[in-house]
């Protein structure tokens, strides 16, 4: 045992002394004759200090060139924003990060300041407002608070049109710098005291910069300023002299946070638009990180040398910010990890011409698609909205999908189960989503167990076992496919290849679930079912009075089962007076409550939080290399003139002049959201819907298509999905 341990740690240190060596040599990267001097003044202190692996100091031209140089081993220090670029045209790992001596390794917050008294705005809000920013393309007045805004999906630009996005969004704005762009974004701009120099980037406009932007907002030009997270303590409290600040007080403003609410300025660590990263190290992917960063820190700790400062040289952020004081570890070597939510808010802004095609293919499945389609083109065109609309016949969903991940096809608009078909086969990504309350969220519903309050026996999901059950119909969402999903997920029930409706019948002591009245299906499944009015069709999916949601909830009831399986709303539907029908018009909604996929209890009123899965809206999917900004660019500009309010003439959401319902898009869309955060199918999805999904995956193999269309195909023939 001795041998062997004395063995392994031979290895290890092996092991350690190769990671080391291998490095014969780190080249690092200068961009100046200054950078060049300081950098061969470094290597020489590392090299007095015995610091391995030694240096050597490589000129180029600029950073571009640096990145080029990426390609053979090499490190240097970059700003995030240059970071953001290098990583669209090179390979490279994050070593390490610079940072000031609080060790978190920012530069600064980008945040949304608003007055105390105006109590009303939030960060949802903001549309129709008037904004304050810092400059054009600057990055806590511009970058930050435009990319923000875009990539959660409350702004949209047309074209990459940001500019003119900005227009359509705030009422009117001062963004110094934005004089050649529409007239709405200088309109706040009061130049210098003569009113000379409107709107320039320059300090004769007086609401120009950090404190101008700020200045703004004092003095009620706008209703929120985009600065930087000290821009409202180094203007209040007496710490400015200028006339504008006197008597200015700190705790009467306020900044807005990303989840809709608002916190004194002094709390901008846990609430602001985006925390923007201190510089990088970058290293060449064939580099070892940690023997990159462990050589700086040594560095700076035993050579002595001054490396965050360019004093002597003749510059200023030689090599690395004169602002830092030491090195962090990264956290992540992928690029996009390490700048998190800026990389995003890059991302959005990052937008031009190029990113836009001369033309939006659309896969269609139908002759009444085909004819919407060609109307929405022609519509499309008549108000100059581009990319250009040009639609494409799919034979069957699959493969449209396949046309789109070959490039023969651009988007097409699919529901959940198809959502996750297209992403997990096809690699595809959703770009916008259909909303049908109107809100952010988008969902059509929440799947949810209803218990009778007084019901105390069950307290978990396996407290069903030997009970009776209601469903809406066998297939359906939320009253089959999440539920089950669910009991499967957990561990509760353990159907045999595919039988699910089996391994319920022996969980359940009975159930109704209309449509289950199929050939080697157990008939306790169809035993709490009452049929119709005259006690024909039994089981029957559409027919017996147990059937859909009122119907599970109405099994429910009337005893025939202590749980029901339907949707968020069934309860208020049907309840307080919202059914008049003889068996629920006397209902109390405070006689029910839910049963939690934690394996707790809440009330009805408490869907969003207790439910077995949010039943996520249809979305418009596509490759990932097509940008999701554009293509919600177009059909959010598309719906201000076609969509719920149109007068006449095509609507997006209306499929009666054609043959077919919810062509191209659901009928019941009220409007079409971004997707914001949930950017990959698993996101849009959901975590609960995704397990549901997923603890329903058969155990036939197939490498064509999705474990969810072999679910759907297999264990479903007739899937019903609302």
């Amino acid at each position: 045992m001795k041998g062997e341990t004395w063995f392994l740690s031979l290895c290890l240190i092996i092991i350690a002394v190769r990671n080391v060596c291998f490095h014969s040599m780190i080249r690092w990267c200068t961009i100046s004759p200054a950078e060049e001097s300081k950098c061969k003044a470094m290597a020489q202190a590392f090299t007095s200090a015995a610091i391995r692996p030694p240096l050597q100091c490589v000129r180029a031209s600029s950073k571009d060139e640096c990145a080029q140089k990426l390609t053979v081993s090499l490190s240097f220090s970059a700003s995030a924003k240059e970071i953001y670029d290098i990583g669209k045209q090179a390979r490279f790992k994050i070593a390490a990060g610079e940072s000031g001596a609080d060790g978190k390794g920012i530069t600064y917050y980008g945040v949304a300041v608003v007055k105390r008294t105006n109590s009303a705005i939030n960060i949802n809000n903001l549309k129709g407002k008037k904004s304050c920013h810092t400059g054009k393309h600057r990055t806590a007045g511009w970058n930050v608070p435009l990319g923000y805004l875009i990539d959660s999906g409350m702004m949209s630009a047309m074209a990459c049109n940001i500019p003119q996005g900005v227009a359509d969004f705030f009422n009117a704005s001062c963004i110094p710098g934005a004089k050649d762009d529409p007239a709405s974004l200088c309109q706040l701009c009061v130049g210098d005291r003569t009113g000379k120099y409107k709107c320039d980037e320059s300090i004769e406009e007086q609401y120009y910069a950090y404190n101008g932007a700020f200045r703004c907002l004092v003095e009620d030009a706008g209703d929120v300023a985009f600065v930087k997270h000290t821009t409202v303590s180094e203007n209040t409290d007496g710490k400015c002299g200028e006339s504008w600040a006197q008597d200015l007080h700190s705790e009467d403003y306020q900044l807005l946070c990303r989840d809709g609410t608002r916190s004194p300025v002094r709390d901008y660590e846990k609430c602001h638009l985006a925390r923007v990263p201190s510089r990088g190290v970058v290293v060449h992917t064939d580099i070892s990180s940690s023997v990159v960063y462990n050589m700086l820190r040594e560095g700076l700790q035993k050579s002595g040398f001054p490396m965050f400062s360019s004093a002597g040289f003749d510059g200023t952020n030689l090599l690395f910010s004169d602002a830092s004081t030491t090195f962090i570890q990264a956290g992540s070597e992928n690029y996009m990890e390490w700048m998190g939510q800026y990389y995003h808010i890059l991302r959005a802004v990052d937008c031009s011409e190029s990113d836009v095609p001369s033309q939006l293919r659309w896969c269609v499945l139908s002759h009444g698609e085909q004819q919407k389609c060609a109307d929405m083109a022609v519509a499309f065109k008549s108000k100059s909205l581009i990319p250009y609309i040009q639609c494409v016949y799919g034979a069957s969903v699959e493969d449209c999908m396949k046309k789109i991940q070959n490039k023969e096809a651009d988007a097409i608009t699919l529901d959940g189960g198809y959502i996750y078909t297209a992403g997990k086969s096809f690699g595809l990504i959703p770009a916008v989503g259909e909303s049908y309350t109107g809100d952010a969220d988008g969902s059509i519903y929440y799947a949810v167990a209803v218990l009778r309050k007084s019901n105390r026996d069950i307290k978990r999901f396996s407290d069903l076992k030997s009970k009776r059950s209601c469903h809406t119909g066998y297939g359906r969402t939320a009253g089959w496919n999440i539920p089950m999903g669910l009991l499967i997920e957990k561990g509760i029930i353990r159907p045999q290849t595919c039988q699910v409706a089996q391994a319920a019948g022996e969980f359940f002591e009975s159930a109704c679930v209309p449509g289950a009245n199929q050939k080697g299906f157990p008939s306790n499944l169809c035993e709490q079912c009452i049929g119709d009015s005259s006690g024909q069709n039994k089981c029957e999916k559409g027919k017996d009075l147990y059937d859909g949601y009122d119907g599970a909830f109405r099994c429910l009831v009337e005893d025939h089962g202590d749980v029901a399986f339907v949707k968020h709303s069934t309860v208020f539907q049907n309840t307080d007076g919202n059914n008049t029908d003889f068996w629920a018009v006397h209902l109390d909604s405070r006689e029910f409550q839910l049963l939690c996929s934690q394996d707790s209890r809440a009330e009805v009123t408490q869907y969003t939080k207790c439910n077995l899965a949010r039943v996520p809206s249809h979305a418009v999917m596509i490759r990932p290399d097509t940008n999701h900004h554009v293509i919600f660019g177009l059909l959010d500009k598309a719906q201000n003139f076609f969509g719920v309010n149109a007068a006449s003439g095509f609507k997006m959401f209306n499929s009666k002049p054609y043959e077919g319902s919810d062509l191209i898009f659901k009928d019941s869309t009220i409007t079409l959201i971004g997707v914001g955060g949930r950017k990959s199918y698993e996101e849009w999805l959901g975590q609960s819907y995704l397990d549901a999904v997923i603890a329903l995956e058969c155990s036939a193999s197939s490498t064509e298509v999705s474990l969810f269309t072999v679910f759907l195909l297999q264990c479903f023939p007739h899937p019903h999905y609302y």
